[in-house]
């Protein structure tokens, strides 16, 4: 019971004593991969940034530094209402000046018009989505042909959580997900193993294919 418990709140946190404690886990467990998922997009100054499942909104900071140019915009969205109010207060001032701007959406219906998202990044979160192909289909709609998406995961802690009853098995394998990309549209599907700060962690690219 408690494992589903867990689950269910580290995919859509609410406001109580246990969602306070899944943000906390958040922010430490995934800075490392939300910045490196930042670094590895390759984000231009002037790009238009989106970030699926944006939690407290680290990766969302981190992509905003990287747009210096005035046409540079990130967008976050989330469909948990406690890490959208959150995200909300700690980047108060960028989305107060235009530079973010966040939905609480669900991934699989983005009120996004398409091809207008030249790079895409989420964190440990695919395994989350209701639908998988659904939300895979929504995102190659939304992003410019030849963008590229980025993936950040890591298959340890994801295969501990799944031992646990936290993770359904079929959820979070990587295989499936990269399966559902190219059944999407996105070409150049490919993972490969990464390391910062001596976090040991994978990496999954895809390109959304020209029309």
């Amino acid at each position: 019971m408690w494992a589903k418990t867990i689950g269910k709140q580290l995919g859509n946190p609410e406001r109580s004593v246990l969602g306070w404690l899944v943000s906390k886990l958040l922010i430490n467990h995934n800075q490392v991969l939300e910045e490196s998922a930042v670094q590895l997009s390759g984000i231009h100054p002037g790009d238009t940034v989106l970030e699926l499942g944006h939690g407290p909104g680290l990766g969302l900071q981190a992509a905003a530094k990287l747009l210096s140019s005035p046409l540079g915009h990130v967008i976050g969205v989330d469909y948990s209402e406690y890490m959208h109010q959150m995200a909300g207060e700690r980047l108060k001032g960028l989305v107060s000046s235009g530079k973010v701007t966040l939905h609480l959406s669900d991934v699989a219906a983005m009120p996004i018009t398409d091809n207008t998202v030249d790079k895409v990044f989420h964190c440990n979160c695919y395994y989350f989505w209701p639908n998988l192909r659904k939300a895979t289909t929504e995102i190659h709609r939304v992003m410019k042909p030849g963008g590229l998406m980025v993936t950040t995961l890591r298959l340890s802690s994801l295969a501990l959580a799944s031992s646990r009853g936290i993770l359904a098995a079929e959820k979070w394998n990587p295989h499936t997900y990269m399966s559902a990309l190219t059944d999407a549209g996105f070409i150049d599907v490919t993972m490969d193993d990464q390391r910062s700060r001596n976090v040991h962690f994978q990496v999954i690219y895809a390109t959304a294919a020209q029309e």
